[in-house]
C-alpha cells in the first residue's frame, strides 16, 4: 500500500502531469487477474489521462523454483481465477524454472523504451505467455511472438534485454516503487503534479476504479 497518501489540489483534466501509474509485475497472479479490469480503466480515460507502467518487482532475483513454491502459488492462482476467471495452466508448477520476476520486468522496461505506446499490450501478453502458455520468461525468445505481433524489432529487443543498461533501469523501477511505499501488487496511483493518490492496492473491478478516479478528478 501507499505509506503516505498525499491529498492534492484540483487539476484540469488536460493537466500534462496528470497520469495513472500502474505498479505491477508480469509474474504477479493478481496483476494477471486485474488485467481486463485495468483495460477498461485505460479505455475510459484514454486521451484524458496518461497511463504509465512501473515494474514493482514481486520476487526479483529469487532463486526458488516453481515446483518448490507449488503449494503456495497454486492456492493464490485458484483465488485469482475465482475472482477474475482468468485461465491458468498449472503445469509450470512442476518445473524447475525459478520464480525470479526480474527478467520479465526487464523485458517490459525494454519495450517501454522501444515502443511506449505498446507497454500495456506487451505487459498483458507476457502474463498470458507465462500463466496460460507456461513459457520461460527468463528467455528472450519467449517474447519473440509477442514482439512480432506488436511490430517491435526483435533483434533490438534481444540486444537491450541482455544489456546492463536495462538491468540497471529495471532496478530503478523497483526503487521507485519502494520509495512510494508500494508493498503489494497490483497498485494503481493517480498522480497530479508531485501529489499521489492511491486508487487501488489489490484486485478491484473496473467500475470501482473508474468511480474513484472520477471522484478524485473533481
Amino acid at each position: 500500500m501507499i505509506v503516505a497518501l498525499v491529498l492534492f489540489s484540483t487539476f484540469s483534466i488536460n493537466e500534462p502531469n496528470l497520469k495513472l501509474i500502474y505498479v505491477g509485475d508480469p509474474m504477479c497472479s493478481w496483476c494477471y487477474g486485474i488485467s481486463e479490469e485495468l483495460s477498461e480503466v485505460e479505455k475510459e480515460f484514454k486521451g484524458k489521462v496518461n497511463f504509465e507502467l512501473v515494474m514493482g518487482g514481486l520476487r526479483p532475483y529469487n532463486t526458488q523454483t516453481m515446483s518448490e513454491l507449488k503449494d503456495f502459488l497454486s492456492h493464490h492462482w485458484k483465488d485469482v481465477y475465482k475472482a477474475s476467471k482468468q485461465p491458468f495452466n498449472y503445469d509450470v508448477l512442476d518445473t524447475s524454472i525459478t520464480y525470479d520476476t526480474e527478467p520479465p520486468c526487464r523485458a517490459n522496461v525494454v519495450v517501454r523504451e522501444l515502443a511506449p505506446e505498446q507497454s500495456f499490450a506487451f505487459f498483458k501478453a507476457c502474463q498470458r505467455a507465462f500463466y496460460f502458455e507456461n513459457k520461460n520468461m527468463h528467455l528472450s525468445e519467449s517474447y519473440h511472438d509477442i514482439l512480432k505481433e506488436l511490430k517491435i524489432d526483435v533483434e533490438q529487443f534481444d540486444k537491450l534485454f541482455a544489456s546492463e543498461e536495462m538491468k540497471n533501469l529495471v532496478r530503478k523501477d523497483f526503487e521507485r516503487s519502494a520509495e512510494w511505499g508500494v508493498q503489494g501488487f497490483p497498485t494503481l496511483i493517480l498522480q497530479q503534479g508531485d501529489n499521489l493518490t492511491l486508487i487501488t492496492n489489490g484486485y478491484t473491478d473496473s467500475e470501482t476504479m473508474i468511480k474513484r478516479i472520477e471522484a478524485a478528478l473533481k
